[in-house]
């Protein structure tokens, strides 16, 4: 066998197999994370192909799986979605993610002023830069650890593209993560992390207050993240990177905010929350755990 070849595959291997980071960060996970797993050689990226077959001509990089908006999705978040700068790292998640519906249902529209926590590499800052478009706003946060680990290189990779020229990179600590002059926001996100705010020890609740005082009066806070099982707790945001739906629940309507609304598209019934759903440890089976979303508002 080609002695590069042989290389490469050890090295995608040894990557894939570090599921558990210092500080309980999940690296791959933030969000975002395809830009970053492009570079790390994270599982189901299909980056590990493209270095397996570097040099050898052996091997091809991953297909991107199909995927296609629903027919309700505004045409704004289509065409962001449909854009043909956009990176293939990227659109290998699209399915998985589903961008054009987990978009629409937070309201993302051309226009809006929102902030990000945990922007990680930018997966799904990018969509939205491009659907809020020169007369809207991202103000995308990472914490100095992540940008310290991987966040920085990466994002600014991708900070580049003139379409996040709409993009203010913010680098603060988790539970205060926007600067004061950043006010009246029509939404804030976060996708895959809130677990990450477990592990990192962070104050949620002071967190989750700031993101109400940083919105405007009926203003959004969207939430995406891998189901435990019910009644787990916070038990598992380390080991599986998955958090109990009612915990955030609770910890988001002790801020103030009024439930607005549950999406089940990334609902997965066949999902047993027993498996580790970081990107390094998911493998093949990355963007099938079963994930709540859900939105609130602030009254």
């Amino acid at each position: 066998m080609n002695k590069s070849l042989v290389f490469a595959l050890v090295v995608a291997t040894a990557a894939c197999g570090k599921s558990k980071p210092k500080e309980g960060i999940d690296q791959g996970q933030p969000e975002q994370g395809s830009a970053m797993a492009g570079s790390a050689g994270s599982a189901g990226s299909g980056s590990a192909a493209v270095a397996a077959g570097s040099g050898s001509g052996s091997a091809a990089p991953a297909p991107i799986p199909a995927y296609t908006p629903a027919a309700d999705v505004p045409q704004a978040i289509k065409d962001a979605i449909a854009a043909t700068d956009r990176s293939d790292d990227d659109r290998r998640l699209d399915a998985g993610r589903k961008p054009g519906e987990v978009l629409a249902f937070f309201h993302v529209a051309p226009g809006a002023k929102i902030g990000e926590i945990f922007a990680g590499g930018g997966y799904t800052t990018e969509v939205m830069a491009r659907v809020v478009g020169p007369t809207g706003k991202v103000w995308a946060e990472n914490t100095k650890e992540m940008n310290e680990k991987f966040a920085k290189k990466v994002f600014g990779d991708r900070a580049a593209k003139p379409v996040m020229a709409n993009v203010v990179a913010v680098e603060q600590p988790v539970d205060a993560p926007f600067p004061p002059e950043v006010k009246d926001l029509d939404l804030v996100v976060t996708v895959l992390n809130y677990h990450d705010t477990v592990n990192m020890k962070a104050d949620r609740a002071k967190m989750n207050k700031e993101v109400f005082a940083h919105l405007k009066k009926g203003g959004y806070y969207g939430i995406v993240d891998s189901s435990a099982t019910e009644g787990s707790g916070t038990k598992d945001t380390d080991t599986l990177h998955r958090i109990d739906q009612k915990v955030v629940e609770t910890e988001v309507k002790a801020a103030g905010f009024k439930p607005a609304g549950e999406s089940n598209v990334l609902r997965n019934p066949d999902d047993k929350r027993d498996w580790n759903s970081s990107p390094h440890a998911a493998g093949e089976r990355r963007g099938t755990s079963d994930r709540f979303v859900l939105l609130f508002q602030k009254p």
